[in-house]
């Protein structure tokens, strides 16, 4: 067995070990020529100089629109890395069903690990909401985009971990209605909320997920949504759900309803794999 004190980024009991897994990469759709594909950016010190990867040896490339391709190191040109294809596919990670996630504005930094764990469970987009009980604002222009800024390189991290085909992305803010408004139209949309009753609404609504092209979750702020704003949702099609007896934190709210929807959409998706 190979000492763990010799087990460090580049040496030589790393690179035997790493040998026998497939690195993961990200790079734009504009990368892809063809059967070639460029990689530039941090990502090439990471290859040539942390992993010490080699012409001849193979890694995958997802190109953030869901597809993954199997590659081929050719050459390290300055500043580039050349690959070239060797296989082509859809990235066996996403779901079939794009889940959106409509964070009420938590308090102080909740917000990044919202983030962080609604890509490793599979949401496609999560979008921040400005809702009534809602302490944090962001009204000033810059301070936004400085933390949208930061809210994409934490989705963008939490992709590359959990080897995502897409890199999720993190919206602008919108304000309640605006968002209620945007999700009834794109489809199923559900809204946790204490006072529904009873499991039963959630549990019909996780069945028919996999049969969705877009399910949209409404996760209120520290201190849940106001009365009225369930009834706007509600009157906008938006479907009230328990997700039990317990007062749930903002944060593991959004992680069970993402968790139910995943495992119910992923079961139906291999079930009718299985049946082909």
């Amino acid at each position: 067995m190979e000492s763990s004190k010799n087990f460090t980024v580049g040496s030589k009991a790393y690179r035997k070990r790493v040998k026998t897994e497939m690195h993961c990469f990200y790079c734009e759709a504009n990368q892809v020529a063809g059967e070639q594909i460029t990689i530039t950016g941090s990502d090439v010190n990471h290859i040539k100089n942390v992993l010490r990867m080699e012409r001849g040896e193979e890694l995958m490339v997802c190109d953030g629109t869901g597809m993954q391709y199997t590659c081929q190191i050719e050459d390290f040109p300055a500043g580039e890395v050349k690959l070239s294809v060797l296989k082509a596919e859809k990235a066996s990670t996403e779901l079939p069903v794009r889940l959106k996630l409509y964070q009420g504005l938590p308090k102080k930094d909740k917000m990044e690990l919202i983030i962080q764990k609604a890509v490793e469970l599979g949401a496609a987009e999560i979008i921040p909401v400005m809702t009534k009980r809602c302490i944090v604002k962001l009204e000033d222009d810059k301070k936004e985009a400085k933390k949208l800024e930061r809210w994409q390189a934490i989705a963008e991290s939490a992709a590359k971990q959990s080897g995502r085909g897409i890199i999720p992305k993190v919206a602008k803010v919108l304000n309640y209605k605006e968002a209620i408004k945007k999700a009834s139209e794109e489809g199923m949309a559900l809204i946790p909320y204490e006072m529904a009753e009873g499991m039963k609404t959630l549990k019909e609504a996780a069945e028919k997920a996999s049969s969705q092209q877009v399910i949209s979750v409404f996760i209120g702020p520290e201190g849940g949504f106001e009365e009225t704003e369930v009834e706007f949702a509600k009157e906008n099609g938006v479907i009230p759900v328990s997700l039990g007896k317990r007062i749930l934190r903002t944060e593991t709210a959004g992680f069970t309803t993402l968790s139910i929807l995943m495992y119910e959409i992923e079961c139906a998706t291999e079930e009718n794999e299985g049946e082909v």
